[in-house]
């Protein structure tokens, strides 16, 4: 799973061509795995969700902005496409598709009353605020800037999950469950589709497809080398390897680095693999057991 930041960093603006320059980063880096490994990659897209729908909120030939879960496809769309075909670029042979993905919530998970999820760029507060009047929006403290706040609501189940598994039984990478998919509710009766303005919370989806694909191991990628106790503070600390417990007892916070740690040791405790955390650039290394924070179930209590 590759965090939303290693495709566009924290501070960078949001141009096609930053981010197309960060996408070679990161091809660069899943091709190390790709050669000894079945890969299925999915990614976040807060700061692209965020920035589409700050451009349909100010589009005045629009009588209404565009809902979450739109916008939400049309970044899988895009991110999408830049995966895949950087991916072709480095990986000459290799069989690459990009999915667009749907990811069945509960219209009745509390996080739609308990925005959290981080959208768009960050703002000193003065802007946030002038901005959320004007559009409407959540707010909330993102590190020393604020940002858009927007429902996360579980993963319940996965649309295409038996497409994905046939794409890689069949040999290919397969790019998919962007920003963790495309929120939608499923009609008791019928099974009908519909979407729902919120973003699923994509270490989550992450983790549910890994359990579904029977993965090996969960990788989630991001800006920073470890998952930190007390981060950002004099008596931060690497935590290097963890149990889901223990990684559980962190007390991280819920707009960062709490989902990617509840994903892994979900993915742990059901399934008995293993999974970790850490940089992008590092990616090999703590596949390989040389980096990141390791979680690994808990021995004694089997």
């Amino acid at each position: 799973m590759l965090g939303a930041h290693a495709l566009l960093h924290r501070g960078e603006r949001p141009d096609a061509a930053v981010q197309t320059a960060n996408i070679e980063r990161v091809a660069a880096a899943l091709a190390a795995l790709a050669h000894d490994h079945e890969l299925v990659v999915t990614h976040g897209n807060g700061p692209q969700v965020g920035l589409l729908a700050m451009e349909s909120a100010a589009d005045r030939a629009l009588t209404a902005p565009y809902p979450l879960d739109l916008l939400g496809a049309q970044t899988e769309g895009m991110i999408g496409s830049l995966l895949a075909r950087t991916l072709h670029n480095v990986l000459p042979g290799h069989r690459i598709a990009a999915l667009v993905t749907h990811t069945v919530v509960r219209a009745d998970d509390p996080a739609f009353e308990r925005p959290t999820k981080f959208v768009g760029q960050v703002y000193p507060r003065q802007s946030a605020e002038l901005l959320a009047r004007r559009y409407g929006w959540h707010i909330a403290r993102d590190g020393a800037d604020w940002r858009r706040v927007v429902p996360s609501p579980a993963p319940e189940r996965i649309v295409e999950t038996d497409t994905i598994h046939e794409l890689l039984t069949g040999g290919t990478l397969v790019v998919c469950a962007g920003g963790g998919g495309v929120p939608v509710t499923a009609d008791r009766d019928t099974g009908a589709l519909t979407g729902v303005e919120a973003v699923v919370d994509k270490d989550l989806t992450a983790a549910l497809l890994a359990e579904d694909l029977k993965a090996d191991f969960l990788l989630i990628l991001t800006d920073v080398p470890n998952v930190y106790e007390g981060y950002g503070t004099p008596h931060q600390r690497p935590v290097l390897d963890a149990t889901p417990a223990q990684l559980r007892g962190g007390g991280f916070p819920a707009g960062s680095m709490g989902p990617k740690a509840e994903a892994a040791a979900r993915f742990v405790e059901r399934t008995g693999g293993l999974a970790a955390i850490g940089a992008l650039d590092a990616a090999y290394e703590i596949v390989h057991g040389r980096s990141g924070t390791l979680v690994r179930p808990d021995l004694t209590a089997a």
